[in-house]
């Protein structure tokens, strides 16, 4: 089970960092990643993070969000900064290549 939190209103060039438990060692997920579906688009992987530490992010938010996880409490972050409103979206957190069922996502929506 996955359980994304933080979400919110902010206004452009705003912050906020969500938050994702999963049920179970995420440890045993190698690839953990974050992603996000606008009104009316497909959902896309916006960031990635593997358990050594690696990282990827699209260049959509490349230069303003970070992805973190911690293992010890199965739990993977999203720090994003500089928000715009193009970032409005509902951001879930998965494994990736193969996802998970999806939980429920949380709302983010960035004013201009």
């Amino acid at each position: 089970q996955l359980q994304a939190c933080g979400g919110g209103l902010v206004q452009a060039g705003g912050s906020l960092r969500l938050s994702c438990a999963v049920s179970g060692s995420i440890f045993e997920i190698n690839v953990m990643g974050w992603y996000r579906q606008a009104p009316g688009k497909q959902r896309e992987l916006i960031a990635r993070i593997a358990n050594g530490g690696n990282t990827n992010y699209s260049d959509y938010v490349k230069g303003r969000f970070t992805i973190s996880r911690d293992n010890a409490k199965n739990t993977v972050y999203l720090q994003m900064n500089g928000l715009k409103p193009e970032d409005t979206a509902v951001y879930y957190c998965n494994r990736w290549p193969v996802p998970y069922s999806w939980g429920q996502g949380t709302l983010v929506t960035v004013s201009s």
